[in-house]
């Protein structure tokens, strides 16, 4: 355990499975409503990342998103379907970074039921865009940082650990096994 975490008088990790790592994926997703989405993860390419806006979570906590058949990600996921997403929520909290497998779909009645108006900026052609595909991320894991009580609870623990000399971190970190 690192020094940090020793300093703290309350537990600070919480490795969370099943419906509560599902809870918290979507909570801090609907809050972010967007994230970095990368491909070629497993080349460690930093280039291949952009801002992805994420359409729904499905009930098994697949995240879903449209995209370009010949965009450069779609290339990529069909290259190596390995990605990683990362999401956050508020300016001091909301952290979250998932691990996944990317699958490119052209089901027309799942990108009927993703579509939303402003997305023609994107797809010209509306919902008919030939060029349109739904990408579905199946989590293979994740990882969160946050507070547990509110961003103004976390602030006016840190305020009172400084001027006390106390470490009073209202952070809770952990896995999320989906």
């Amino acid at each position: 355990m690192d020094s940090i975490n020793r300093n703290q008088p309350e537990d600070t990790r919480k490795d969370l499975a099943g419906t509560d790592a599902l809870e918290r994926l979507r909570d801090m997703v609907k809050k972010a409503e967007s994230c970095f989405f990368c491909t070629a993860v497993s080349i460690g390419d930093t280039g291949a990342t952009r801002p992805m806006s994420v359409q729904d979570v499905d009930a098994a906590g697949h995240l879903w998103f449209l995209s370009a058949s010949d965009s450069h990600k779609n290339l990529e996921i069909q290259r190596d379907p390995s990605v990683r997403l990362f999401f956050q929520g508020s300016e001091h909290s909301g952290f979250l970074v998932v691990t996944g497998r990317a699958v490119i779909s052209r089901d027309k009645a799942r990108i009927e039921e993703l579509w939303e108006p402003v997305i023609k900026t994107w797809f010209t052609g509306g919902v008919d865009d030939p060029r349109i595909t739904a990408i579905e991320v199946v989590p293979t894991g994740g990882y969160y940082w946050d507070n547990k009580h509110g961003d103004m609870v976390a602030g006016a623990k840190m305020l009172i650990g400084a001027a006390i000399g106390k470490t009073l971190d209202d952070s809770v970190e952990g896995t999320l096994a989906l």
